[in-house]
């Protein structure tokens, strides 16, 4: 949701300011509400709805229910988060479908501002949900803007009617009323019409979808707007309104670096609720729009409950229990972790589930700098191993390794990498499978994370624990001498072999490194 993201910045430091504070007074609140109103403008929300959103919050900030709480900026968080909850519509609203089939869902607005490819994602929603939509190419203005809908029909794997090849040659108007038919006989449960968009509103955009929605009388007509729009969503929204109204908004490009905030200014100013909201290229960047996780994102209070749903839909629950059971057998393997790696695939941009988590938008640059085909380099090295090597890779030697590399296009580092991140994985999770608390890198010693040489547990019964303990200065330094000459016959610290010596202060810092990355 990087189209908020300046916003969210501006009002996490508003709050953080105020949390210093043991009680509230008239300065400290209108100073809060001062740098509200500040973020707002300058995220691009309309004048007048900032107005009443500010008048709102000082007025119930000012109340007794900040006056008497325990913590008070917490209940001004709390006032600001349900007064933007306000102004995203209140409460989620679905698209309501006809008594009698077809649905009909007509699509308007500006030219670029995504229609054609909500069009396409709304199908395959909708034929997740078991319904049967057919995609209408009404847009018969814009250049190939049918075989635009065509190519996205396709990837969706949706019905598409397209009678004529559009590019100025056809009725639109015809084409939408006979798609309509056209989707009666063939028995499609859900229409969804695309209709052409203006570089900017005119009299002859209006009448043409006035026109359309007059011949097929729609169960939804759904504005689509550019979240990157600027000051002039507010003015295309309200035209819109009185030349053809519409039943609801879709944010679209809400993955753009626009400040993005008009978007939130349109369901206050139209009074029409936000339905959807699209957050990617990929036809599955799709959300059902909910104003208060909404509102919490912004507020960098996470989003956990759409967190939850989406893992719903990637992870099969059979699955989840048969590794749960591996782990606590000790009996995960890699092919096991493969699984899992895919099945996190199915769930979408890492990065987006994990801003998706509260005080994310704190760590911003971490987030910035995740690769995402860290994954995909992860699934290459495990594909190109054998079915024995994936579970047990304590056969991995030094010519196993190498082979695995070459065959994935990695290194031997990187391959070295991923057991040792797979190892101490495994041992996290088996600790909680057991309902043991893990050691976090960051937050406690990790196995295999202490300084290369030394072991990260006592030594075993009956063994040196590695050290001299002799009182005499000149004979402890003596015998750990000749304890590391023995110990520098263990390999190299990449699990290689090579030559019998010690490493050099570069390759603990290659080690150092490797083991920071993971």
């Amino acid at each position: 949701m990087a189209t908020f993201g300046t916003l969210s910045d501006r009002l996490t430091e508003t709050f953080r300011n105020l949390r210093t504070k043991g009680k509230l007074t008239a300065a400290d609140v209108d100073g809060t509400v001062r740098e509200i109103r500040r973020a707002l403008l300058d995220a691009d929300v309309a004048l007048q709805v900032v107005k009443d959103f500010t008048a709102k919050v000082r007025e119930r900030a000012l109340g007794d229910e900040v006056n008497k709480a325990l913590n008070p900026a917490q209940q001004v968080v709390q006032i600001v988060n349900e007064e933007l909850i306000g102004i995203l519509g209140g409460e989620q609203r679905r698209l309501e479908f006809a008594k009698t089939p077809p649905t009909v869902i007509m699509l308007a607005g500006l030219q670029g501002s995504g229609k054609t490819t909500f069009a396409g994602k709304l199908a395959k929603q909708l034929e997740k949900d078991g319904h049967t939509p057919l995609l209408v190419a009404a847009d018969l203005q814009r250049p190939n803007a049918v075989n635009q809908l065509q190519v996205v029909a396709q990837q969706a794997g949706a019905t598409i009617y397209a009678p004529e090849p559009g590019n100025g040659v056809g009725d639109p108007v015809k084409v939408s009323r006979d798609g309509v038919e056209h989707a009666r006989r063939q028995q499609h449960d859900v229409v969804i019409i695309d209709t052409a968009g203006r570089l900017g509103v005119d009299a002859e955009l209006m009448k043409q979808a006035a026109d359309i929605r007059k011949a097929v009388d729609p169960d939804e007509v759904l504005f689509v707007i550019d979240a990157m729009i600027g000051q002039d969503a507010v003015n295309t929204a309200k035209a819109f309104q009185d030349g053809v109204d519409f039943t609801g908004v879709v944010l679209s490009k809400l993955d753009g670096d626009a400040r993005g905030g008009a978007a939130l200014s349109v369901a206050s100013v139209t009074g029409r609720p936000i339905i959807f909201a699209s957050t990617g290229e990929g036809l599955d960047d799709l959300e059902p729009f909910h104003p208060d996780r909404m509102a919490s994102r912004i507020l960098d209070l996470g989003d956990i409950l759409t967190l939850i749903e989406q893992a719903q839909q990637a992870f099969d629950e059979e699955e989840a229990k048969k590794v749960a059971e591996k782990l606590a057998n000790e009996a995960f393997t890699l092919e096991d972790f493969l699984d899992q790696l895919q099945q996190m695939k199915k769930m979408g941009s890492m990065k987006k589930m994990l801003g998706m988590l509260p005080g994310m938008g704190q760590m911003k640059q971490q987030l910035d700098d995740f690769d995402e085909r860290e994954i995909d380099r992860t699934e290459a090295i495990i594909r190109s191993m054998t079915p024995g090597e994936r579970r047990n890779p304590k056969v991995l030697n030094g010519s196993r390794r190498l082979r695995i590399a070459k065959g994935s296009g990695m290194t031997v580092t990187d391959v070295n990498q991923l057991v040792q991140r797979f190892d101490q994985a495994a041992k996290m999770m088996k600790t909680v499978a057991r309902g043991g608390t893990p050691n976090i890198p960051g937050m406690g010693p990790v196995p295999g994370m202490g300084r290369p040489g030394a072991s990260s547990k006592r030594g075993k019964k009956g063994k040196s624990s590695g050290g001299s303990r002799s009182g005499n200065p000149a004979k402890r330094a003596a015998e750990n001498a000749g304890l590391a000459t023995a110990q520098q016959g263990t390999g190299s610290g990449f699990g290689l072999g090579g030559a019998q010596q010690a490493p050099s202060e570069a390759d603990l810092a290659e080690i150092q490194k490797l083991f920071g990355k993971g």
